[in-house]
């Protein structure tokens, strides 16, 4: 091989190794990577599977569903007002999503087997007025997802698909957790 060749075959390599290198920090960058000690309940979901297409309601009483956040990572969490867990964990799920855009990340908090809405009183009245209160009547997303306790969160990612959820109550405003949130959604 002549000296121009071989140059242009190391250029030609070094170029490649530099792409490469790009693709994997990029696949990193937007993978789901292992959650924090502070989310030990999360558990990631393999390969991700599709969010159920289940109508829940606001406290007005318009029907809304998960397709309606696409685009956005969206922490569900199924919640009822009987559960003193579920209450207590309500300020640390206000405290997360204070703490990214709502443009990349929301919190969807679903009241299971509740008619009539959970208004802006009862989440101010337990530390969480940053959020907005949504009501599964019928515990359609309870079924759906598979539950058999409350609190139960599922995260989705931004094209709609469950890619971990948590049974129990998590540390969801820890520095570390809002941090890794923050890696998920881009913010």
């Amino acid at each position: 091989m002549t000296f121009p060749r071989l140059r242009s075959v190391t250029i030609a390599a070094a170029v490649g190794a530099v792409a490469l290198l790009g693709v994997l920090y990029w696949m990193a960058a937007v993978s789901v990577h292992a959650p924090p000690a502070t989310l030990a309940a999360l558990r990631l979901v393999k390969p991700p599977k599709p969010a159920p297409a289940v109508v829940f309601t606001d406290a007005g009483g318009s029907a809304h569903s998960l397709s309606e956040f696409r685009g956005k990572v969206v922490l569900l969490n199924l919640w009822a007002t009987w559960c003193a867990p579920c209450v207590q964990e309500l300020p640390a799920l206000a405290a997360l999503q204070k703490g990214l855009p709502r443009g990349r990340f929301i919190v969807v908090p679903v009241n299971v087997g509740r008619e009539g809405g959970i208004g802006q009183d009862f989440f101010k009245a337990h530390g969480a007025g940053g959020l907005t209160g949504y009501v599964d009547a019928n515990s359609s997303l309870f079924r759906a997802f598979g539950a058999y306790g409350l609190p139960m969160s599922v995260l989705i990612d931004a094209q709609g698909r469950e890619i971990a959820r948590a049974m129990g109550p998590a540390d969801w405003s820890a520095p570390d957790s809002v941090e890794y949130f923050k890696r998920l959604s881009g913010s």
